[in-house]
């Protein structure tokens, strides 16, 4: 069975897991409606996507 020879340092181990940090998600603000959505996803208020209609509009209640 493979045994390390020497103990990882916290520094290697630090630069191991500087690539696992969660970032906060990110929104931009729609040109058409102003509300912030996701980028690349459809805006669920309007269904529209890039300009296109996509889905119906939700229907406010």
């Amino acid at each position: 069975m493979a045994v390390p020879r020497k103990k990882v340092s916290p520094m290697k181990r630090g630069f191991r897991r500087s690539h696992d940090a969660l970032s906060a998600p990110a929104y931009v603000e729609d040109k058409e409606s102003g509300e912030r959505r996701r980028p690349h996803h459809i805006d669920l208020k309007t269904g529209k996507y890039r300009g296109r209609q996509i889905l119906e509009p939700k229907a406010d209640v």
